[in-house]
This record gives structure tokens, C-alpha cells and sequence, in this order.
């Protein structure tokens, strides 16, 4: 039977042996690093984990493809995969962020919605707000070109409603971001939301993510992939 060595999150011990039972392929980076989801039971706890590894370098890849892969190995799999991370309750979290989205804001996004996932809607409304935050910042014209005084240009409640009345953003949105204003703030500074204000956040922050890059980004690969066309 295989092994691995890692923290184990159910006790806490820092470095102790599990025991492999059953492995499962999740995805592959660069062509060779693998992942997979390997259930692993602590020997000092006896309760199970289940931890992500990936390949460790582009020799233990090949190692491992001779042998017929991971689930053919035996002894100590940390000679040939590193372990990243565990999953846990963070991982239910089904709302996928909208596509083609800075990285920044993904993880934003992302970090909100395992949030929003497991009730922790406070933190959720921040990450939403944060979202928010980096999406419209750049939508501010420089000074000397008709930018806002510097305060309203720093707070997103009044930024929001500067662009709004200034045509910077969809008006069909108007309403929907009194929501991520408020409730927003509340979130932030009271710790004062509910599951239904922290899902009202949750849909504006989509629609304006997905009105800002997905759509953009969408038709400009379409006008990509029509140029490319022989004519």
C-alpha cells in the first residue's frame, strides 16, 4: 500500500503518515504536472482526508508513466508528488466566478463565494465589495480629465454613483447597486448581513464582472476567430 506524509487537519499533528486507499485525477498543468485527490488515512488519528497532490517535477512524471501512474506506485508518494492542499468545507462553494476576469478579481470572487458557501456572509459581502472595488476603479478618469474630487473617487459608495450619473456604467445596474453600497458597508462595518442581502451582492457583483469582462472578452475572441477564417 502506498503512503504520504503531511499535516494532518483533523488532528493537527504536523508531520505524520497516511495511508492511500483510493486516488483520483482532477486535472494536469504545463503537460506534466498532475493533480490528484488522494484519500489518505492519518495514522495518528485513523480519520480520513482527502489531500490534492500534484506531480513534483517533470522526472517524477516520467517516473510515474512508466509505471502506469500514480495509482500503480508504491511505498512513499512524496518522492514524486508534493501535497497543496486539502479538501475541506471551502470546496462546496458552486458558484463559479464569470469568465475571462483579471486574477485578482477571480480570487476575489472566488474567496466569496466559498464564503457565501458555508454562511459566512459578512465576509462574503466584503469579498463582493472588493470585487466591486477593482472592477470600477479604473473606470475614474485621471485628474485634469474630468476625474471626481479625490474622495469620491477613494470610497466605492460615492464612486458608484458617480459613474452611474456620469454614464460610466449600465443604468440597468442602477438599482441593484444601492445593494453592494449598503449592505456592503454594513457587512464591512457591523457584521450586520443576511443570507438574502449577502445573495443580492452576490448577483449585482456578477452582472456588472460579467458586463465589464466576460462580454468584452467573449466578442473580442469571436472577432478573432472570424478574422482567421479563410475568405
Amino acid at each position: 500500500m502506498a503512503e504520504i506524509t503531511s499535516e494532518c487537519s483533523r488532528c493537527g499533528t504536523p508531520h505524520t503518515t497516511f495511508d492511500v486507499g483510493a486516488m483520483n485525477w482532477r486535472d494536469q498543468d504545463f503537460g506534466w504536472k498532475d493533480i490528484h485527490e488522494v484519500f489518505a488515512v492519518c495514522r495518528s488519528c485513523k480519520k480520513g482526508s482527502i489531500l490534492v497532490v500534484a506531480t513534483n517535477d517533470y522526472e517524477s512524471y516520467k517516473d510515474l508513466k512508466m509505471i502506469g501512474g500514480i495509482g500503480q506506485a508504491t511505498g512513499v508518494l512524496n518522492h514524486f508528488v508534493d501535497v497543496i492542499g486539502v479538501i475541506n468545507i471551502k470546496d462546496v462553494a458552486s458558484i463559479a466566478p464569470p469568465e475571462h476576469l483579471p486574477a485578482p478579481i477571480e480570487a476575489a470572487f472566488s474567496e466569496g463565494a466559498s464564503c457565501l458557501a458555508i454562511g459566512c456572509v459578512n465576509a462574503a459581502a466584503a469579498m463582493f465589495r472588493l470585487c466591486v472595488d477593482l472592477a470600477t476603479i479604473d473606470l475614474v478618469p485621471a485628474v485634469g480629465e474630468g476625474a471626481p474630487n479625490p474622495r469620491t473617487a477613494r470610497e466605492l459608495g460615492l464612486r458608484l454613483v458617480w459613474l452611474f450619473e456620469n454614464g460610466k456604467l449600465p443604468e440597468d445596474l442602477h438599482d441593484l447597486s444601492v445593494c453592494i453600497k449598503d449592505d456592503g458597508n454594513d457587512g464591512v462595518h457591523r457584521g450586520s448581513l443576511s443570507s438574502a442581502e449577502a445573495e443580492d451582492l452576490l448577483d449585482f457583483t456578477t452582472e456588472l464582472l460579467r458586463r465589464r469582462y466576460t462580454e468584452k472578452e467573449r466578442i473580442r475572441l469571436a472577432r478573432e476567430r472570424k478574422e482567421a477564417r479563410p475568405r
